[in-house]
């Protein structure tokens, strides 16, 4: 990849290949140097050494001796996106001493599966977005095409009538972009990555500290107030004696599901929705900016420009 992108499927692929370095008994700071010197964007940023475009050589990369990343979640914190999550997974697991190697494998098919929603819900809203842009564009159609037949619509759009059909038609245009675009952000996936939480306490608790310990570890790493959802499965983890890392881990993956499930629900529910701008807003600003101003220019005696040339023609 040329260009660095912090998505989370980006930083799975990062992590997976670093997971397999270090489960061969690659340091870090060499497993950060392989890859920025095998030409991961990623890796290269990490180390300081190109540019935000992706542009630079990985030949400088220096040796791990002279390593910038003495500590690489501040370097994560700088890139961004997913990077700021995956710093919050890197310094639980060094705090609590759980294994690197496995928490950065599991944590990356955690933001793999994240991307998966987010894509879903992408192209679940990709027809509306699409049907919102199309149906804004017919109260400007109507008026090339009203110029097109001859009508003399600058002429009508400069009398009173035709000032009024013209201010009336261009705010409900706008009304309808506002009201598209507000119904289009309500629908968009939710850019915090469903189950993140449950994944980082389970990477703390993979550690052998106590519970309180990890969940005091998640907050201070930067993973916010511990939810309520997470609170939940650790009593159930507690009541029943069972595995607390695989309960969390399952509630993560049940967290993924149902942000898919609710995000096709809201793509589904934004192509109705569309029909109400469009019904209010889109379908009046056609009527006022197209067919008025032709009614008004036939009403006028005005003739089409065509149908005169045709007239010239025949005589």
């Amino acid at each position: 990849m040329s260009v660095l992108t912090v998505g989370p499927a980006d930083a799975a692929e990062t992590l997976q290949r670093l997971a397999v370095l270090l489960e061969a008994g690659v340091a870090p700071a060499r497993a950060w140097t392989l890859l920025a010197q095998d030409g991961d964007v990623t890796a290269q940023r990490m180390l300081g050494d190109v540019s935000p475009d992706g542009g630079g050589d990985a030949e400088g990369v220096p040796p791990p001796q002279h390593h910038p990343l003495l500590d690489p979640t501040e370097n994560m914190d700088r890139l961004g996106g997913a990077w700021t999550d995956v710093a919050v997974a890197w310094r639980v697991a060094q705090t609590v001493g759980a294994p690197l190697a496995p928490s950065l494998r599991q944590f990356a098919g955690a933001l793999r599966s994240a991307a998966e929603v987010r894509d879903d819900v992408a192209v679940a809203l990709a027809d509306p977005r699409a049907t919102a842009r199309l149906v804004a564009w017919l109260p400007a159609v109507a008026i090339v095409l009203g110029l097109a037949l001859g009508f003399d619509v600058a002429a009508v759009l400069v009398h009173p009538v035709g000032i009024g059909c013209a201010v009336a038609g261009a705010a409900l245009m706008l009304a309808a972009r506002l009201w598209t675009a507000r119904l289009v952000a309500r629908a968009e996936p939710d850019p915090r990555l469903a189950g993140l939480q449950s994944e980082i306490v389970a990477i703390a608790l993979s550690g052998g500290v106590s519970l309180e310990r990890a969940l005091t570890v998640t907050s201070a790493a930067g993973a916010g107030e511990i939810e309520t959802e997470v609170r939940a499965v650790l009593r159930l983890s507690q009541r029943a004696g069972a595995r607390a890392v695989e309960l969390l881990r399952a509630d993560a993956a049940e967290q993924r599901r149902s942000a898919r499930t609710q995000g096709r629900l809201r793509a589904a529910r934004l192509s109705s929705r569309l029909l109400l701008p469009m019904g209010v807003c889109t379908l009046p600003a056609f009527l006022l900016l197209g067919v008025a101003p032709l009614l008004i220019s036939v009403l006028g005696g005005s003739t089409p420009l065509l149908l005169t040339s045709a007239g010239l023609a025949a005589a």
